[in-house]
């Protein structure tokens, strides 16, 4: 039986740069994708946040550039809790899919795998 599920992603900056975000971001969700081997159209929707120090685009520009046309997207900004990490990139994909929730594999990258160190990393 298919469900939504959620996926989640991280990765970060060096500079708040357009070039820098949408590459970035292209690399995240590609390892999303290669991870999790779903398609455009098992996209329900898609936010991105980034933290306040970052405002060059928008995250979804670079879901777009990967063919995402037809996917809902909205972009926001994170809370700024002090201490947080900075110049940070994250993203929930809502997917329609027939995996379980433990077959759901989550993406942290860059300096991003301290959020979640038990979710961070390429997993096989």
């Amino acid at each position: 039986m298919s469900a939504v599920r959620g996926i989640r992603g991280a990765t970060t900056v060096e500079v708040d740069e357009k070039e820098e975000i949408i590459s970035a971001t292209e690399e995240l969700l590609e390892e999303v994708v290669r991870q999790n081997e779903f398609e455009p159209d098992e996209i329900a929707s898609v936010i991105f946040t980034v933290t306040r120090d970052m405002s060059a685009t928008f995250p979804a520009e670079a879901a777009r550039k990967r063919g995402w046309l037809m996917v809902p997207m909205l972009c926001a900004t994170e809370i700024p809790v002090p201490g947080s990490l900075p110049m940070c990139i994250r993203v929930l994909i809502h997917v329609n899919t027939e995996k379980r929730q433990d077959e759901i594999r989550h993406v942290y990258l860059r300096r991003a795998v301290k959020l979640r160190p038990d979710w961070s990393g390429v997993q096989a």
